[in-house]
């Protein structure tokens, strides 16, 4: 075989090395920009287009209001370094509940936060923010369908929620938590929220609730819906309208947000829980069970989740002992069991549910630190 000219070689290797010295630039400035990936907001102004929302005090739209105050808060966000707002509407226009949530998760979102003006026919006022759950009663019921009728609206709802109807309870009953790992989250906000408009705004704080919103369901991120104030209230109404008062809201709203991913910053760093060490009996009767075990990964069932500190005796939590408390941010979330084995773990949040925890979920754990379970079982 004839053998190259060394000066061939010699252009050949220069070539290999500048194709590595690229790779590594390439590589070093994803890292870079991995480090300093943004954190995504989605911004959701309720309503829009055909569809007007409540109409109160002097023909004021919640859509008109929820969009008013919606740019608002874009707009302080967006002079925020690593910070990008995504608006599910930026004008009036109508927007189907399910493409809310399909912009959010599209753009990988680290937040998702839906503003809304409540209505009713006495002089109610207030604010409230809500996070996704079934129903506690039949007024959150009432409530939750009236947000969720909107999508008898929308072209093909039938096809695009898979025959749900708002007007059903059970409907509502079957939402499951999808956002089971984010409700924690979902509350961490929504109790930010209501501290500031109480104690900054002076609004009447009518606290952090649940319900089976669907623009809520259709989310995988930390999400929350809030009602701002009433728009059938002589006062709240046009304070609510007026561009001095939308910009008391959007401010507060923006400072809570801002708030939260500080205290994210914080938790990721301070945060560590520790669990309890497997008795020796139950590592040994997992090692039979090798298909559902990862001893890398201790798993606990969330029964509870709340601003407030609870004593752990049984009768807080219906019957259940060995109730443990761990601080996340200004919320306590309560844990059962603790096992590195998964179908054991099943065992616990079926048990949870009989207790009547029917959203009690799993979570897992792993070097000390919260992960995520979707990813845990795709590698166990």
């Amino acid at each position: 075989m004839k053998s190259q000219p060394f000066y061939k070689i010699k252009i050949s290797a220069k070539i290999v090395l500048s194709i590595l010295f690229f790779v590594l630039f390439l590589f070093h400035n994803t890292n870079t920009f991995a480090q300093k990936k943004d954190f995504v907001v989605v911004l959701d102004a309720g309503h829009g287009g055909k569809d007007p929302g409540k109409v109160g005090y002097r023909n004021i739209k919640e859509k008109d209001v929820a969009l008013k105050i919606v740019l608002q808060i874009g707009k302080l966000l967006g002079n925020k370094k690593n910070i990008k707002v995504i608006y599910t509407r930026k004008k009036d226009v109508f927007v189907d509940l399910w493409e809310r949530g399909s912009i959010a998760n599209r753009a990988n979102a680290d937040l998702f936060v839906s503003i809304h003006c409540n209505a009713h026919n006495t002089q109610a006022y207030g604010a409230e923010t809500w996070v996704l759950g079934t129903h506690a009663n039949k007024q959150n019921f009432e409530i939750a369908k009236s947000e969720n009728s909107v999508i008898l609206l929308e072209e093909n709802y039938e096809d695009n929620y898979k025959g749900f109807d708002p007007n059903k309870p059970e409907s509502i009953i079957g939402i499951t938590l999808m956002q089971e790992e984010y409700l924690d989250q979902s509350i961490q906000l929504a109790s930010i929220i209501q501290k500031r408009f109480k104690n900054e705004l002076k609004r009447r704080d009518r606290g952090v609730k649940q319900a089976g919103f669907v623009v809520l369901y259709q989310t995988y991120m930390p999400s929350v819906l809030v009602e701002t104030g009433f728009i059938t209230n002589k006062i709240e109404g046009p304070f609510l309208n007026s561009m001095g008062g939308s910009k008391k809201i959007a401010t507060s709203i923006y400072k809570d947000i801002m708030q939260y991913k500080k205290q994210l910053a914080v938790n990721s760093v301070v945060e560590k829980y520790v669990p309890k060490k497997i008795e020796k009996k139950l590592v040994v009767k997992e090692s039979t069970q090798q298909a559902n075990t990862n001893l890398n990964v201790i798993y606990k069932v969330q029964i509870a989740a709340g601003a407030r500190k609870l004593s752990l005796n049984s009768y807080n939590f219906k019957g259940i002992k060995n109730v443990e408390r761990v601080k996340f941010g200004s919320i306590y979330r309560y844990f059962i069991g603790n096992s590195s084995n998964y179908k054991n773990i099943k065992k616990k949040q079926k048990y949870a549910k009989t207790k009547g925890y029917s959203s009690a979920f799993i979570v897992a754990f792993k070097n000390g630190k919260r992960v995520s379970l979707k990813k845990v079982l795709g590698k166990s």
